[in-house]
């Protein structure tokens, strides 16, 4: 049996191709204006690496914020639902799953089968999500792909009070000008974050294990924070960006 799962995020599409249970392509584009052509693109991508068409696939499950965009999928589930799916997957005995995207940060408690208990979901504010990180990197003239090992240079924790981004885009600049060194300003940023996402993490309960999945869980600077603030050691697979594909192609597969 052959499925595929579609996560449309806002910064990324990815796709998951699996095969008897085995995941034998992935692709991931940016999702960009057109959202339907990026959807399109990457389930062009997944097919050629996995050498099959798009007949080859006996059904598609879509989720993400722009799943709606993605005519040719079968079904949808929510991305609440497909990050539990896949995350339980990766780790059986996760039972606390914190996702942090481009524009929304998640904690999902879910059961041994990835049925989801409870979740919560930071979506008002992008002080909460990788878009923070995004900005406070402009601010701090610091490449994003090197936010992480940054933050792990540093020797101080300095507090950042804002609880808005552009308000802290501001207090960033502040602490430049004080000549605060910008280890531990990019330090005070994920610590910022972490602190948002822990609290709906407490909000939901926690119960071991706990995964970090998402595409903020590249940054090993915010994994840290995120261990720090909530004294516990977290599961982080090794393409924390694909976790919801992954999800959504499993859904398909239960649903063909």
């Amino acid at each position: 049996m052959i499925t595929a799962g579609i996560d449309c995020g806002a910064k990324n599409t990815k796709v998951v191709i699996r095969k008897d249970g085995e995941v034998i392509a992935k692709s991931l584009v940016l999702s960009g204006f057109d959202q339907k052509a990026a959807a399109e693109e990457a389930l062009e991508m997944a097919l050629k690496e996995a050498n099959l068409s798009k007949k080859d696939i006996e059904h598609i499950t879509a989720t993400g914020v722009g799943m709606k965009e993605a005519p040719f999928a079968d079904d949808t589930i929510t991305e609440v639902g497909s990050v539990a799916k896949g995350t339980v997957f990766l780790f059986p005995n996760a039972r606390t799953v914190i996702d942090v995207g481009a524009e929304e940060g998640r904690a999902i408690r879910a059961d041994g089968t990835g049925k989801v208990i409870d979740f919560a979901i930071n979506e008002k504010c992008a002080a909460g999500a990788g878009a923070f990180t995004e900005a406070m990197a402009r601010a701090l003239e610091v490449p994003l792909e090197k936010m992480g090992e940054f933050s792990l240079k540093s020797q101080n924790a300095v507090p950042m009070n804002a609880q808005c981004a552009i308000f802290a885009e501001s207090e960033v600049v502040s602490l430049i000008h004080a000549k605060t060194p910008k280890e531990d300003i990019v330090r005070a940023v994920h610590d910022a974050i972490a602190s948002r996402i822990t609290s709906m993490v407490r909000r939901v309960g926690i119960e071991k294990e706990v995964a970090l999945v998402g595409g903020v869980a590249r940054n090993v600077g915010f994994v840290k924070s995120m261990k720090d603030d909530l004294e516990l050691e977290m599961l982080v697979p090794e393409d924390p960006e694909f976790v919801a594909a992954l999800g959504a192609a499993i859904a398909a597969a239960e649903n063909r």
